[in-house]
């Protein structure tokens, strides 16, 4: 049942208000002074609501004392909502109390359904907020828990696809299967890869990076396997020793998968079903242990249908799938990102320069970012990086009308400590309205 808390030094307001909110199966305390009603929040943290007088003192019509009140309230209770009841002397304070985070005030006499509308409204607010903050809080703990349990090569992330993706990452890590990361270009399919590696059986054992879309595809199966003096031309009289041999006992990382050879698909397969493979160029058979992980942003069952990928080395390669959204579908990971890259230089982002961050579409993903983060940064004189500095393409922009532009807590909350609580500069900075901005600052249960 919900639980609203009446201070008044008038019984009959406190009778009337208990009854009505009765009516409709709302539990009440009551109070009949600020010291007690200050002790009886302290005791009941499931209050969801205040409803206040503005004077408590017979010879005093000022509100100073509901204003000290409602401050107090909120040192209690920093997101509780309060509604003060008031009369025409109080209403520039109530007016002024409203605009420091005040829900509502009522007059006096009031109008009853239009006070247990606003009751309830606020109410429900004030469960969601809660429910919110809950939720955000156990995603936070359980951030942290995977960080102190596993090595996380301090990546930075914030949305819940990354960590479902780095609790199954990190659950398979310690199996000895082979794992196919998929992704955008950009995305961070290499950090995963460590990510992997750093928490593997084999993570003191080699670790060799290979890019396969960057090797010629003559000299592919010789990176991979090695090649004898003389197997092909321009290789000379030395004996090449293949990525595979040098990551005996460790972990192999074939970046771009997809790009690799139908020759170079055949002995791949064979090395993950035996462990064996023969340099180019010889007859003698060889023999390794390696942990295979692999990654590619390309579609590997279309290639499949196309011809030009084998489906049975799918099968060996995509034992273990992780799937690594692109950054526009984990929007919550792009401020702490580009907070990350400025670490080292000193410089902040603005507000404005948030927004446009949250609105672009990042199609070069995460990469991509990080590039424009280093570019801002030389070429920003201040400590400020502003929106012309960032300088992104107007033509990848995010389609979306202006209006539409919804700010995250994190922009919220940076705006509102850049403009010193100021609502109406925030509001500017943030092109919305003062009410919009109220609204999305009780949305996300933030002070102000």
């Amino acid at each position: 049942m919900d639980k609203v808390l009446i201070i008044d030094d008038n019984a009959g307001i406190i009778s009337a208000l208990s009854l009505l909110l009765s009516l409709h199966e709302i539990q009440t305390l009551s109070a009949i002074t600020p010291q007690a009603g200050l002790q009886l929040l302290r005791e009941n943290p499931d209050v969801g609501l205040v409803i206040q007088d503005m004077n408590f003192t017979a010879d005093t019509t000022s509100g100073e004392e509901g204003r000290a009140l409602f401050f107090a309230l909120r040192e209690i209770q920093p997101d509780i909502p309060v509604i003060l009841l008031t009369a025409w002397t109080q209403l520039e304070m109530a007016v002024e109390l409203v605009k420091a985070g005040a829900a509502d005030y009522v007059g006096k006499p009031w109008d009853d359904n239009k006070l247990i509308a606003t009751i309830k409204n606020l109410l429900e607010l004030h469960d969601l907020q809660q429910q919110q903050r809950q939720s955000q809080s156990r995603a936070q703990q359980a951030r942290e828990q995977l960080r102190q349990q596993f090595d996380l090569q301090e990546i930075v992330y914030r949305s819940q696809s990354v960590q479902t993706l780095l609790e199954m990452a990190t659950q398979v890590a310690h199996s000895d299967v082979p794992v196919l990361i998929t992704g955008p270009n950009g995305a961070g399919k290499e950090k995963i890869a460590d990510i992997v590696q750093a928490n593997s059986s084999v993570k003191d054992g080699p670790y060799i990076k290979v890019n396969v879309g960057a090797l010629p595809e003559e000299l592919m199966e010789a990176e991979l396997f090695g090649a004898e003096a003389g197997a092909y031309t321009g290789s000379g009289n030395k004996v090449r020793q293949g990525r595979f041999e040098a990551a005996d006992g460790g972990t192999l990382f074939l970046d771009e998968i997809g790009e690799l050879s139908a020759s170079g698909q055949v002995k791949l397969l064979r090395v993950l079903q035996t462990g064996e493979f023969q340099r180019l160029g010889s007859s003698q058979t060889r023999k390794v242990r390696v942990r295979v992980i692999s990654a590619t942003n390309s579609n590997l069952q279309q290639m499949i249908d196309d011809g030009s990928f084998r489906q049975d080395l799918f099968y060996r390669l995509n034992v273990i799938e992780l799937k690594l959204p692109p950054l526009s579908e984990r929007p919550e990971d792009i401020l702490p990102l580009a907070r990350g890259f400025l670490a080292k230089t000193g410089k902040q982002l603005g507000p404005q320069t948030q927004q446009c961050l949250m609105r672009y579409s990042w199609p070069g993903n995460v990469r991509e970012l990080q590039n424009v983060m280093q570019r801002a940064a030389v070429l920003t004189k201040g400590d400020t990086i502003d929106e012309v500095t960032l300088a992104l393409p107007e033509d990848t922009r995010l389609k979306v009308p202006e209006h539409s532009f919804e700010p995250s807590r994190e922009l919220l909350e940076q705006t509102l400590a850049n403009c010193n609580g100021i609502i109406a500069q925030a509001a500017r900075e943030l092109g919305l309205s003062r009410q919009a901005l109220y609204r999305r600052l009780d949305k996300y249960g933030i002070p102000y």
